[in-house]
């Protein structure tokens, strides 16, 4: 059951983004971007904890579920560092999967011969 809410949920975000690219002219990049704003919007105000909470990877797989994890960081940094954890905070708690991304990203590089696309 778990995998079932995690797969609506999560294509319930990307159907949301597949209508905002089809019906508005927000670029890809601004959807995206909006995308993680919202979700340090609702991290921030404590709201998209009982999301990931009923769908699990479905809600923290996705960019709002990044902006929620920023919005964590910043809120636990600050706690424990005070007023430096507000810059501190988020880099700290993305850390992981920034360099997940980056290295798996470097990885594929290695294996993969671009070309150009016309």
């Amino acid at each position: 059951m778990h995998f079932l809410t995690a797969f609506i949920v999560g294509g319930l975000f990307c159907a949301a983004g597949q209508l905002l690219i089809d019906f508005t002219r927000l670029t890809p990049a601004r959807i995206l971007t909006g995308y993680v704003v919202t979700g340090v919007i609702l991290g921030g105000l404590k709201l998209y904890r009982p999301l990931i909470d009923f769908a699990g990877a479905g809600a923290s797989v996705p960019l709002t579920g990044f902006g929620n994890l920023i919005a964590e960081g910043v809120r636990k940094a600050v706690d424990s560092d005070g007023v430096l954890g507000i810059l501190s905070g988020g880099l700290t708690s993305g850390a992981a999967g920034i360099t997940a991304a980056l290295i798996l990203g470097l990885t594929a590089s290695l294996f993969a011969r671009s070309s150009a696309r016309s």
